[in-house]
């Protein structure tokens, strides 16, 4: 049965599994992107993923089996980015057309259209749903939208070059925008000036930055970049104006094109020009395991919020659903975990599971790190008697 734009029965087939049978990790594979796909991210739950791509149009999918469940036609050129907004009433998307499109996600009709100076390169809706931001190449500037109205409340001029990527904080009240003037900025909403707009600047990288994410708690963010690394900021303590930030390296060999936080913070996943993915531990610092079967650039990424799932789209014109639910159980993990003599333990406050040394004692580490952190006098490890 052809779907609402018409296209083949050959498409709607569904996602296909495509792995061996005893891999650890298993994978679905949508298809139906006619050229690169650019953006991906869920929606609804989980229960669905919004997608853009090179072909002009965004496409909603059922998570569960695949299907095309509408197709959004409406740029004129390359769609670079979308994103649904918390309540899965509306998709921003912009792209190579300099249109910021903003559609209800229901019937397929565009509820208003804002025209950049450049190619619109990110897009983002604020935690409420109230507000939208978008990036552009040309004037360096993103914009703030009330999405309700479709009227611009500020532009930010604060980069000198190309804006590649903007995201909203949890709180919605800060901005973090990165740029290929290799600089990553935040922004308060709330003290927004007509001379000065940046409440903390960031470098750090050596080549350009392509993307920016918030851990939930916003304790964390991580800056991923062109010069193959990322870089973990405790924006929370500030620990980086003295120790510099986290960087996470040797996981790609080419450049980052995305990164991802997981729901509870102790896992990222990046995506790279390399055709891989990588799944990093945040609170020991260091690779968990790679993803691999994209057959061109992996250009974004993103978790379930259950964690059980990671999806990833690519120029090979898919869209890749990877189940991670069983991943501490990979040979490759234990076997690491092992090396750097790590042991799983259940933190007594929020019952999430965090890793301690073999050698520690597990009565003195009750709480993981995000506890520790942020309630430490209340959290704080037992005394140790000598």
């Amino acid at each position: 049965m052809p779907s609402e734009d018409g296209s083949d029965t050959e498409e709607q087939q569904g996602a296909t599994w495509e792995h061996q049978s005893l891999a650890q990790v298993k994978i679905r594979v949508l298809r139906g992107h006619k050229d690169a796909v650019n953006s991906c991210s869920f929606t609804f739950g989980d229960s669905k993923i919004v997608t853009a791509s090179h072909d002009k149009t965004l496409r909603l999918w059922d998570a569960t089996s695949g299907a095309h469940l509408k197709v959004y036609k409406g740029h004129t050129s390359f769609v670079t980015c979308c994103h649904a907004d918390a309540n899965s009433a509306r998709i921003a998307s912009g792209g190579w057309d300099k249109r910021l499109l903003v559609w209800d996600i229901q019937t397929g009709t565009i509820l208003w259209e804002a025209l950049n100076e450049g190619i619109v390169t990110s897009c983002n809706f604020s935690h409420d749903g109230r507000y939208l931001i978008n990036s552009s190449d040309l004037d360096f500037a993103v914009s703030v939208w009330d999405v309700r109205e479709g009227a611009l409340i500020k532009k930010l001029f604060n980069h000198k070059s190309t804006v590649t990527c903007c995201r909203f904080a949890p709180t919605q009240t800060r901005i973090c925008t990165t740029s290929m003037d290799r600089t990553t900025k935040i922004t308060d909403m709330q003290t927004f000036t007509d001379d000065y707009n940046v409440t903390l600047t960031l470098g750090g990288h050596i080549n350009v930055i392509s993307s920016c994410c918030f851990s939930k708690d916003e304790h964390f963010l991580a800056t991923g970049s062109w010069d193959k690394n990322i870089q973990i900021w405790d924006i929370a303590t500030g620990v980086y104006r003295t120790q510099g930030p986290v960087t996470f390296s040797k996981g790609h060999e080419g450049s980052v094109s995305a990164c991802s936080f997981s729901e509870d913070g102790t896992m990222l996943v990046s995506s790279s020009y390399d055709e891989t993915l990588v799944i990093w531990d945040v609170e020991n610092c260091c690779q968990k395991f790679a993803l691999k079967g994209h057959t061109g650039w992996v250009n974004d990424c993103s978790f379930s919020s259950d964690q059980k799932w990671i999806i990833s789209c690519s120029k090979d014109k898919t869209v890749r659903m990877w189940n991670i639910e069983s991943s501490d159980d990979i040979p490759v993990v234990l076997e690491h975990r092992k090396n750097i003599g790590l042991r799983i333990v259940q933190c007594q406050n929020c019952s999430k599971p965090f890793s301690i040394a073999q050698l520690e004692d597990e009565a003195n580490f009750k709480y993981c790190v995000f506890c520790r952190l942020e309630h430490p006098s209340e959290y704080s490890p037992s005394p140790v008697d000598f």
